[in-house]
């Protein structure tokens, strides 16, 4: 009886924690003014971000250009 009790506690534990984990779906309105400080954009640096696009698109050929004129040569 104690291995079935254990296999019980066990297979509760696990559905509690996994039940628990998608709890929270999506940002609290109040949690919304934090996310939106320049800091946390995912472009925090719009200079450093627009270099790293030239340098990625000047030398990946496959890719071609980001909604600008140019094919994938580089020319862009």
């Amino acid at each position: 009886m104690k291995p079935l009790r254990y296999v019980a506690v066990v297979a509760a534990a696990v559905a509690i924690a996994t039940s628990a984990g998608c709890t929270t779906l999506g940002v609290k309105p109040w949690e919304r003014d934090i996310l939106a400080r320049p800091e946390m954009a995912l472009d925090a640096n719009p200079i450093d971000n627009a270099f790293d696009e030239h340098m990625y698109f000047s030398k990946e050929s496959t890719s071609g250009g980001r909604g600008f004129g140019g094919g994938g040569c580089g020319c862009n």
